[in-house]
């Protein structure tokens, strides 16, 4: 059986593949907004959207408009135009609303290239990307499959991730003839049908005085940069502490998902049927 399934790790580019990195963002994010701007205004006068092959070629006359386009991955931008063309297509067939415009203040950040004669593989202990070359990353497990795209993200705590999806065949699991009933509470955060509690990880409450502080501090930066009348996004003291903010809320976000995916991995492979109540 095929499936698809994703890899995610940390990268650790260099100050000139941060640049690149960010540079790419941002080119990506400027074609999203373009063409979503002239598919609103074509939407408005005839009712009917753009095509992803007419925009696609239009892409290539900006190019030529703006050189800066071409520093970074084509296929970057290519998928960037394609996720606008799914999102109107979803848009007209009633399954979600419009596409709006992306905007650089968003908390995570990304881009989406294709594979293409192996311009994406795990070298050694490296990561091999389009654009750019050998990056270092924490080889926490095997890559297997055929690889079909990597995203590049960097999220508000300044740390770069690659999510890499790959196809690979994969065996089913032997059914256990098992089954149970599981109750979310409060006071425990799972009462299982044999008895067995799971304690309810309060990961938000342990570092919670840690994070008052912290977001305190924050609190003083945003009000000194005000009264200095000093811009927040030029403010480098508002910035570090923000970032550090982040930091602590991202790992507060990364023990909760290792504890729940754990929780629920351990119950799927031990039972075929599962009743829960809430």
């Amino acid at each position: 059986m095929l499936i698809n399934k994703a890899y995610k790790f940390r990268i650790y580019p260099s100050k000139e593949q941060k640049t690149l990195i960010d540079k790419t963002i941002g080119c990506s994010r400027f074609v999203f907004n373009h063409f979503l701007g002239q598919w609103n205004d074509t939407y408005k006068e005839t009712g009917k959207g753009l095509t992803y092959n007419s925009c696609s070629a239009e892409l290539t006359k900006l190019k030529t408009e703006l050189v800066w386009l071409k520093e970074v991955d084509s296929t970057a931008l290519q998928s960037s135009l394609k996720n606008l063309a799914d999102s109107y297509s979803r848009f007209f067939k009633k399954q979600n609303n419009a596409p709006r415009f992306k905007s650089k203040k968003n908390r995570v950040q990304s881009y989406t290239t294709k594979e293409t004669n192996g311009n994406i593989a795990v070298v050694g202990n490296k990561m091999k990307l389009p654009k750019l070359g050998l990056v270092r990353f924490a080889k926490s497990r095997e890559l297997h499959g055929r690889v079909l795209n990597a995203t590049v993200r960097r999220n508000p705590s300044g740390k770069y991730f690659v999510s890499i999806l790959a196809e690979l065949e994969v065996k089913p699991m032997e059914k256990s003839k098992l089954s149970i009933g599981i109750d979310l509470g409060i006071t425990d955060f799972a009462i299982f049908s044999d008895g067995r509690k799971i304690d309810n990880n309060k990961f938000t409450a342990k570092m919670e005085t840690k994070l008052k502080r912290e977001q305190r501090k924050l609190s003083r930066r945003a009000l000194n940069a005000k009264q200095n009348g000093i811009n927040l996004l030029d403010a480098k003291n508002y910035q570090k502490q923000k970032q550090k903010v982040a930091r602590l809320h991202e790992r507060v976000m990364n023990q909760r998902d290792d504890f729940l995916n754990k929780l629920s991995t351990e119950i799927i492979k031990n039972h075929d049927l599962i009743c829960i109540e809430n």
